[in-house]
């Protein structure tokens, strides 16, 4: 394998991202120089002849995407970066890897422009990037107009064997295929190397085979890793099929040019040395004893982006200018989705839920409140994993998003959990789009990683989760979360929302969809609640300070503060009434969100909870982990730090003591 086929600015340009990078690594002591040697021609080829992009704006909206989901091979974007006229100095290359620096270990989008996403665990960029092909093909199907083309970008992606064996990349292709997204385009880097060795060790499926079967158009380039023409043929080819996405397999050779470890384990995730380095810039004839070269030639040559992207962007700004004279409401409304506003009045008609209509699943009311504003959101884009009728989360004035109609709005995920909530980050980056995610909360064990991300990234995405504690019943333990409230609360910038009733839910919805600096979780029950009456307890527009006073103690001051999330509140309610009987005054706090609180200020927090009264009882039908901040050294908490069992609800409540008298009990003795 040579760079015989390419011209010899070509090869200067690819050498001088394969000595960055190498120099990158070797001066931070850490990094994987081997995917950014082997790539850089791909790299060129796609940065340089290819991809409509603008250095100087990298925010512009009708740009292609570039998913580097081989996270570890960052240096080699950051070289692309850098030379291609983007925000990144030489001096962020020197500092890989380094302390506040812009170059980290793996791409982070809220950290460097032109980064698109925060890639590293592998297969989650496939993911992100199917994610953002379903919101080029979604809006460009509802603002494209004959004679007004104002979306039309592809989404790129570079993965390598480890992002293919990751499940989440069958889950990513499958649905990709089944949706015909043919502006989502892979480059598949099959070098044949993980950190164990020779991926033979574990990995020996048929990949064009595979992808065909996930109804892709494959093109298998063998063994032309360095042939830049071939290479960029090859993406033009890719762009040219519009039905199928497609996936381009390039044989490449990991460590290109190292005499010593090309082709081999060592060079994945170490330098190469210092002696190493000197021998394979003597095989690129590259000056052995200089370091971040960048050639004037190579240079100039690669920074004519900036001019490119510049005439790209200023024609693109042309057809908006005619697309708003020729269509000024829909204009407007692109403008409105892309800024990620709310449009004025999205709010007006939410429901509100009376205490004389009875009990209602909080699932069953957030149906009535996604209904409600659907239709004024249009950016408001999401489903279920296969479980919208269970989820309620289909919206009415839509069909679903299909090959034939990419202009409607659910998504049928099917059972794809992982993927679901990796693409709806990919719709967010994408930007244009609220999107929003749905499954029972126990499923959220197969999406952690990308609801992880999510809130890394500071998406504001909304996830659904429904089915929320013992109370869905007779599912039995697999079915019911027990440690996911907890778990999911100790990742950061995750907002978690517990609503206690349909009115809850009202006020948990408006603060997910106000939310522009990372995801929200909104746990809902499957059985029904009661409707709290507010006509005597205090009103449900508290929600969105995370804990509030639900009803006051009869005195001054109470003697015990009774806590709880979601279904657990109205037993409180009734223990309060049971304690009054014997003379105990109590306070029942509704605690729906401990982040949403945790923001408030320490003297609302004092209202809320008085340190004067050491008495304090939580209750949560699920782990008990992280309430001791809450009750303190002196309080209690009722919760369940056992799996669950099949059995009915009211019953499961019985033996695990989510009871009223297991709640007196206890409010009784920490009184005394």
């Amino acid at each position: 394998m040579t760079d015989s086929n390419t011209d010899t600015l070509d090869l200067l340009c690819v050498n001088t991202i394969r000595t960055l990078a190498i120099d990158a690594i070797q001066k931070s002591n850490s990094g994987h120089p081997g995917a950014p040697m082997a790539l850089a021609p791909a790299a060129y080829a796609l940065w340089t002849k290819v991809m409509r992009h603008n250095p100087r704006n990298p925010k512009w909206f009708d740009r292609d995407r570039f998913v580097l989901s081989n996270g570890h091979a960052s240096m080699l974007l950051y070289s692309l970066l850098h030379l291609t006229g983007y925000d990144l100095t030489l001096e962020d290359i020197r500092n890989f890897r380094q302390w506040g620096s812009l170059t980290p270990g793996h791409p982070e989008n809220h950290l460097t422009a032109g980064v698109e996403t925060t890639t590293g665990p592998l297969g989650q960029g496939c993911m992100n990037a199917v994610g953002m092909a379903i919101a080029e093909a979604h809006l460009a199907a509802v603002y494209n107009r004959p004679g007004h083309e104002l979306l039309n970008h592809y989404t790129y992606v570079f993965c390598g064997d480890g992002d293919l064996m990751e499940g989440a990349s069958h889950e990513a292709a499958s649905l990709a295929g089944h949706l015909g997204l043919g502006k989502l385009i892979y480059l598949y880097d099959d070098n044949h190397i993980s950190i164990e060795g020779d991926t033979a060790l574990a990995f020996s499926e048929n990949m064009k085979s595979r992808f065909e079967g996930y109804n892709w158009h494959v093109i298998d380039l063998g063994e032309q890793g360095n042939d830049v023409a071939a290479i960029t043929a090859a993406f033009e080819t890719a762009k040219s099929v519009t039905d199928k996405p497609s996936l381009i397999s390039l044989r490449t050779h990991i460590g290109f040019g190292s005499p010593n470890k090309q082709d081999t384990a060592g060079v994945h995730g170490s330098p190469l040395g210092e002696d190493e380095v000197q021998l394979t810039k003597r095989a690129y004839g590259w000056p052995e004893d200089e370091t971040f070269l960048v050639p004037e030639k190579a240079k100039q040559h690669m920074r004519a982006a900036v001019d490119a992207g510049k005439k790209l962007e200023s024609a693109w700004q042309a057809k908006l200018e005619a697309y708003k004279l020729a269509y000024p409401e829909l204009a407007k409304q692109f403008e409105s989705a892309v800024a990620g506003d709310l449009p004025d009045g999205w709010d007006d008609d939410l429901p509100e839920f009376e205490a004389s209509a009875g009990a209602i699943a909080t699932r069953s009311a957030s149906g009535q409140v996604i209904n409600s504003f659907a239709e004024k959101i249009p950016g408001f884009v999401g489903g279920s994993a296969d479980l919208s009728p269970s989820t309620n989360t289909l919206m009415k004035c839509s069909g679903y998003f299909n090959k034939d109609n990419y202009s409607n709005r659910n998504i049928a995920w099917g059972v794809r959990e992982h993927a679901m909530c990796g693409a709806c980050s990919g719709m967010a980056l994408h930007g244009g789009l609220r999107p929003f995610a749905a499954t029972f909360f126990v499923f959220t064990d197969y999406a952690r990683p990308a609801i992880r991300l999510a809130a890394l990234m500071q998406l504001p995405v909304i996830y659904v989760m429904t089915h929320d504690s013992i109370g869905l019943g007779e599912d039995g333990p697999t079915h019911q979360p027990v440690e996911h409230l907890a778990s999911l609360r100790a990742i950061p910038n995750l907002t978690i929302i517990r609503p206690a009733d349909a009115n809850e839910v009202v006020y948990a919805w408006r603060a997910a969809l106000t939310r522009t600096d990372g995801p929200t979780i909104l746990v809902l029950t499957r059985q029904k609640l009661p409707i709290l009456d507010r006509s005597v307890l205090a009103p449900a527009d508290e929600t969105g300070r995370g804990a509030y006073v639900l009803a006051k103690e009869a005195g001054q001051k109470p003697d015990v503060v009774l806590i709880a999330t979601g279904s657990e509140v109205p037993l409180l309610l009734t223990a309060q009434e049971r304690l009054s009987a014997e003379n105990i005054d109590a306070r029942v706090v509704s605690m729906p969100s401990w982040e949403l609180f945790e923001q408030q200020s320490e003297s609302y927090r004092q209202e809320v909870l008085p340190a004067t009264v050491p008495a304090r009882l939580a209750v949560e039908a699920g782990s008990s982990f992280g309430w001791q901040k809450w009750v303190g050294d002196a309080g209690d908490i009722i919760a369940i730090d056992s799996f669950g069992a099949s059995a009915p609800a009211p019953e499961l409540y019985r033996q695990y003591g989510i009871t009223v008298e297991n709640i007196v009990a206890n409010a009784k003795r920490l009184v005394a």
